[in-house]
């Protein structure tokens, strides 16, 4: 039986691929500010830290309130187009909610966005919690939102996991004395998930279930 009683799961890159949508949105945002649109592999490269993180990454700081609007509009009408779950998803959530683990995803995207994805994908009913932004003052990696999320959880952080996709993740579980572990499906390869301290890392949520003995081998 695994040690952990708590997961928290990120959710772009390690529950869902929602990188359609995402690049769509922010070609959509930057060509209404009359510049190019950025490439999806420039898009990979500056999300994780939140939206206003990326725009900055994208366009620069000083276009982020400008294009703060016009990336939301888009974004709340067109948000469950392209949006799929990653493999492995579904049965791991099920496999851990059914052993009574407490599960929650821990997000840097808007959290209204995430519940309304994660109801849409069929995930809501194993979750005990689910955190983004705008629902605290917070982001990944401050320890302050990390540990709201436990103390909404009442979870004990030597018994709580995260499992992420980027060094946000690990710096977030990290600050507060979590294990991370991280998964390639999202922004960021194996070697900087190692460079970042990740405590291990998988191909694929199918090899954390097998190693969290939830699921057969992948």
């Amino acid at each position: 039986m695994s040690r952990f009683a708590t997961i928290l799961f990120d959710l772009d890159g390690t529950l869902i691929d929602h990188f359609a949508a995402i690049h769509r949105s922010h070609s959509h945002t930057i060509r209404q500010l009359g510049l190019p649109a950025p490439t999806l592999a420039q898009v990979r490269s500056a999300v994780g830290g939140g939206l206003e993180h990326a725009i900055a990454q994208l366009i620069g700081p000083a276009r982020v309130a400008e294009a703060l609007p016009i990336y939301r509009a888009y974004w709340d009408a067109t948000m469950l187009a392209d949006v799929v779950l990653l493999p492995g998803a579904l049965a791991l959530l099920n496999s851990l909610h059914a052993r009574g683990t407490n599960l929650a995803v821990f997000t840097n995207k808007l959290g209204s966005s995430s519940r309304l994805i994660c109801a849409h994908l069929g995930l809501a009913p194993f979750l005990q919690g689910n955190f983004g932004a705008r629902d605290t003052a917070w982001l990944k990696p401050q320890p302050e939102f990390a540990a709201h999320v436990l103390a909404q959880l009442a979870a004990n952080p030597a018994t709580t996991l995260l499992v992420g996709d980027s060094p946000f993740d690990i710096a977030a579980a990290h600050n507060v004395g979590l294990p991370c572990w991280a998964v390639t499906t999202g922004t960021h390869h194996a070697d900087e998930l190692h460079a970042a301290g990740a405590d291990a890392v998988y191909a694929s949520l199918r090899a954390v279930g097998t190693a969290l003995d939830v699921l057969p081998r992948p």
